[in-house]
């Protein structure tokens, strides 16, 4: 038997810091039911005491939010989702260092190479969206593999993309784009090197940690 492995991570905090042991309690029990939800407790200088979660996806990562609020009446706070990058140092440019959040990325100074996940998508779509199909994908960073003709009208299409390009929004606009007859699957194929460095927000000019990004 193997772990479930989370593709999509994002930190779950309560919105009233007291309620840190009661949100600690109603994740343990949700756990009961649902193995494949993984949490280990974070601190965020913005948002206090918290957990840092790994869902098999957005749908996931909604059904968790929302049994949350219905099941145990926790009023809590997601933040963005993001995946798990894998960092390594001048120092020991081969000891990997697992980013799960941009805090945890080392300083650009002594960082040699980031390598983040990426995945084959296979998007089947009518051959009048093809264009927008494409024109999406490699917005999000996507390289075309191959485009096969199943009938006349019906197209698959393959990418490979960064995972962390289809975490947020991507799904959302491709059934937009294609008025709803897009269908979507992915495989994970490994880790590639990337250029990625960390993005801060400043609040009051004082970084928060919360909203860091990396791009």
């Amino acid at each position: 038997f193997e772990d479930v492995k989370p593709m999509v991570f994002a930190g779950i905090y309560p919105i009233d810091t007291d309620d840190y042991e009661d949100l600690r309690a109603s994740m343990e029990k949700l756990q009961l039911n649902d193995a494949s939800l993984v949490f280990t407790p974070e601190n965020s200088s913005a948002l206090g005491f918290g957990f840092r979660c790994g869902f098999l996806g957005m749908l996931h990562l909604e059904i968790i939010q929302e049994r949350l609020e219905r099941e145990f009446d926790m009023a809590v706070i997601t933040t963005v989702p993001n995946v798990s990058y894998h960092a390594f140092t001048k120092k020991n440019p081969d000891e990997q260092i697992i980013v799960n959040t941009p805090s945890d990325l080392p300083e650009p100074t002594h960082l040699d190479r980031v390598e983040e996940p990426y995945i084959k998508a296979s998007v089947i779509t009518k051959s009048d969206f093809v264009g927008n199909v494409m024109s999406l994908c490699i917005e999000k960073r996507g390289q075309i593999k191959n485009q096969t003709y199943l009938t006349t009208e019906r197209v698959e299409l393959t990418f490979d993309m960064p995972l962390a390009e289809i975490v947020f929004d991507f799904y959302d606009r491709l059934k937009s784009i294609s008025k709803g007859y897009a269908s979507f699957d992915y495989t994970p194929i490994g880790f590639k090197q990337s250029k990625l460095i960390k993005m801060d927000i400043l609040l009051n000019s004082n970084p928060v940690d919360a909203l860091s990004a990396l791009i």
